[in-house]
């Protein structure tokens, strides 16, 4: 009987340590995409990205660096090197869930976004949502990343849904840690 108390107790802070790992997840460093390995969909237009990521107790930084395709002819697109999308914007989360107004500036003008961060059972959920102006009047986009590293640490998987007014797409990246 003891024995197995003895047992249960071992189980148990086994069990909590390995709890407390997981919801301290470090997604900190230089992250390279493997294109082979994601899942961009049909208007993808990434040809190499890589990601700078700092994390402290607080807040995660997240950097990214993207080369983007050429547009095919005569779908010029507005951004230095070509195509249509996301640029390459420095943010901030906070990990305690609660939202962060900031203003970023973009091709068609500064607009408002709201960032949320949650880092939960290991995996970093980022939320993004954005409200901007455009000759067809004011549009919002949304994007709810989920993070989450392999278990040696060296991948990381971000699941992506974004949803804009042209509807809702879901893509997979996975990067490696360079």
């Amino acid at each position: 009987m003891k024995r197995n108390m003895v047992l249960a107790a071992v189980f148990s802070l086994l069990a909590m340590a390995i709890s407390a790992s997981a919801q301290t997840a470090d997604f900190s460093g230089t992250w390279t995409l493997d294109l082979s390995k994601s899942k961009l969909g049909d208007r993808n237009m990434i040809a190499e990205q890589t990601l700078t990521v700092v994390q402290t107790a607080k807040d995660i930084t997240v950097t990214p660096a993207t080369k983007r395709t050429p547009p095919p002819d005569g779908m010029g697109g507005g951004r230095p090197g070509g195509g249509m999308g996301g640029g390459d914007v420095k943010s901030t989360y906070t990990l305690d869930g609660k939202g962060t107004d900031v203003t970023v500036e973009s091709p068609m003008g500064p607009s408002k976004a709201t960032l949320t961060g949650k880092l939960e059972g290991g995996k970093l959920t980022l939320s993004n949502a954005r409200t901007f102006n455009t000759p067809n009047g004011e549009m919002t986009m949304t994007t709810k990343e989920t993070w989450e590293l392999s278990g040696d640490g060296k991948t990381l998987t971000i699941v992506t849904e974004r949803n804009t007014p042209r509807g809702t797409d879901t893509t997979t990246r996975v990067f490696a840690k360079s």
